[in-house]
């Protein structure tokens, strides 16, 4: 019995491992955030299993499920959206029971979103933080971007349409024009990767009505101001 965190593509459908391709064909049961979008993804590999959604509205109802059939020796496939699983979705609490249970967990890696932005961004990838999503909530945004104002590593986060100017112009208030990066439809057809100061980005994306959601990445912060200044 054995859970198996499958990463998927995050955008162009090449960009999946032999192994991860393995993996799904001889999964008993393929557990997935939306099974309409997996189904999409298995059908164009030829590949047939029974789906299982698993989500942050019904993940307390679900893993005891999970958990039994893996007891009962099923090999299970975990995916996610797109990506990676774990990472800012709720395969994290599966893992966790899976590991409880004392179920074999195992990991077949591939592409990260914020990884891909990362690394195309120009700025330092030795040391980074990731936030996930910012609070929706601008008090809640702005509280937990003061924390991060003298964050030395770079500082990653995924942000939505909708809410992309406000969080930008929180980072602006609170951590200053500072350089940004803004990358959207990441390995897609329309994949755009925009470089420039905070203030320039929000007068950018303010005559804008892009979809698909955000990876930014913005420079952390840099000690030479400071010093300059005494």
């Amino acid at each position: 019995m054995s859970l198996y965190i499958v990463a998927t593509p995050i955008g162009n459908l090449e960009d999946i491992t032999l192994r991860a391709l393995r993996t799904l064909r001889e999964a008993d049961l393929v557990v997935a955030e939306d099974t309409r979008r997996t189904g999409r993804l298995l059908k164009h590999y030829e590949i047939k299993k029974p789906l299982l959604s698993y989500h942050d509205h019904n993940k307390i109802q679900k893993t005891p499920v999970i958990i039994e059939r893996l007891e009962a020796g099923e090999e299970i496939a975990l995916v996610s959206d797109s990506g990676t699983p774990g990472i800012s979705d709720p395969g994290f609490y599966l893992v966790r029971e899976a590991i409880e249970s004392e179920i074999s967990v195992i990991p077949i890696p591939g592409p990260t979103a914020l990884i891909s932005g990362l690394v195309v961004s120009g700025f330092p990838t030795d040391k980074f933080v990731f936030e996930g999503w910012l609070p929706r909530k601008s008090s809640q945004r702005k509280q937990r971007l003061e924390e991060l104002s003298q964050e030395l590593r770079t500082i990653i986060f995924f942000e939505s349409l909708h809410r992309l100017l406000r969080s930008l112009a929180d980072c602006l208030l609170v951590l200053g024009d500072r350089k940004a990066v803004l990358c959207r439809e990441l390995t897609k057809k329309f994949e755009t990767v925009r470089r420039d100061k905070i203030s320039n980005l929000i007068k950018e994306y303010s005559d804008k009505s892009p979809k698909g959601e955000f990876v930014v990445i913005i420079e952390g912060y840099d000690t030479r101001i400071t010093k300059n200044k005494i």
